[in-house]
């Protein structure tokens, strides 16, 4: 993103008074290539059409802040894969990831981790080098280090059903397999960082997996984790998590982790949220991102929009889609995100008398 979106975000996400409200999207391999019509493969593999794939967004949509930006990623590939699970790539859709960890008890056996040489971990590292410099010099700045949480992780590598499983019947066995995940993607997030160099002041975590659990679980085998990893970078970064799965059982307690701003999917209105949070963390949402996003009119597309701005009271709040932008989402509902928003900041500033 370029210096001005960042300070921006840095000021939305810090409660900082802002004459507007921003938007940002959540923008990556599910759906660059589909709206950019090429390839996975080529998409992953191709440096030069990556790059060109990115600036191209940005340059086509100059006013939203999109995250975590110039993402070098292989889907959701790098993290398990550190960890031994099984990488599979198509030609139209993101890599699948497939267990290999059958047993807890082979955590032992396990060789010891090393994120700057292994797997797709390592090939990411590389190619954040080799392209960091040309986004430099194209003006943008590499804010933000991403990283799958440690219950996505620990679900990948382990199974997800064979996870969920553990938590019950073998709770000592999850607790082991989380504490790797999260020593490997603190590791990994700092690996970022000093491939990316000194514009890093921001990290990102997506962890699914947490809105499987009751809050019990929650609290035993997710929230310390989270904590952990927030803990381990400075107190005045960005910290931004993203769950689109259900966050009822997580919500009450996320404020306590030391992040700033949640993303969250379609499950709960921006009101629910709003109330349960309070001015505890900005919410970046909640805009339907299938049904509403990728399939409703670009009309159905500004209704809900300015119902979630509506229901945000306007403070505390990034606009977004509830979650990642869906692969489809038009280029027509994109722009009327885009003019829903522009109708309510400019009926908010007549408000303040702007």
């Amino acid at each position: 993103m370029l210096p001005e979106q960042w300070e921006t975000f840095k000021r939305a996400a810090r409660r900082e008074p802002l004459d507007k409200i921003p938007m940002a999207l959540i923008v990556d391999s599910p759906w660059i290539p589909g709206y950019l019509g090429i390839s996975h493969l080529d998409y992953f593999l191709d440096p030069e059409l990556w790059f060109q794939s990115n600036l191209r967004i940005m340059r086509e949509f100059p006013e939203i802040i999109f995250i975590p930006s110039w993402w070098m990623e292989y889907g959701m590939a790098a993290e398990p894969s550190v960890l031994g699970a099984k990488i599979k790539f198509w030609p139209d859709n993101t890599p699948s990831e497939y267990h290999t960890l059958h047993h807890l008890e082979d955590l032992d056996q396990l060789p010891e981790y090393e994120v700057e040489a292994d797997a797709f971990a390592g090939l990411t590292l590389h190619r954040i080098k080799m392209a960091r410099r040309r986004i430099l010099d194209a003006g943008y700045i590499l804010p933000m280090v991403t990283a799958r949480g440690p219950l996505c992780t620990a679900g990948f590598v382990r199974g997800t059903t064979n996870f969920m499983i553990d938590l019950v019947e073998n709770p000592a066995g999850a607790h082991r397999l989380i504490d790797l995940c999260t020593r490997m993607i603190i590791d990994w997030l700092m690996a970022q960082q000093k491939a990316m160099g000194d514009t890093v002041e921001s990290l990102f975590i997506l962890d699914d997996i947490v809105g499987f659990i009751n809050e019990e679980h929650y609290l035993e085998f997710a929230h310390p984790y989270l904590k952990r990893i927030c803990d381990a970078f400075p107190r005045d970064w960005i910290k931004l998590y993203h769950n689109d799965a259900e966050v009822d059982a997580c919500l009450d307690h996320l404020p306590d982790t030391g992040f700033q701003v949640l993303n969250w999917g379609k499950q709960r209105t921006m009101a629910e949220v709003k109330r349960r949070v309070g001015d505890r963390m900005v919410l970046m949402g909640n805009v339907n991102p299938l049904e509403v996003g990728v399939r409703g009119t670009p009309e159905e597309v500004r209704e809900e929009t300015l119902a979630v701005l509506e229901a945000s009271g306007g403070e505390g709040v990034i606009l977004s889609v509830g979650g990642g932008t869906s692969p489809g989402m038009p280029r027509e509902n994109i722009l009327a995100m885009q003019a829903a928003l522009a109708e309510f900041n400019a009926r908010r500033g007549r408000a303040a008398g702007r």
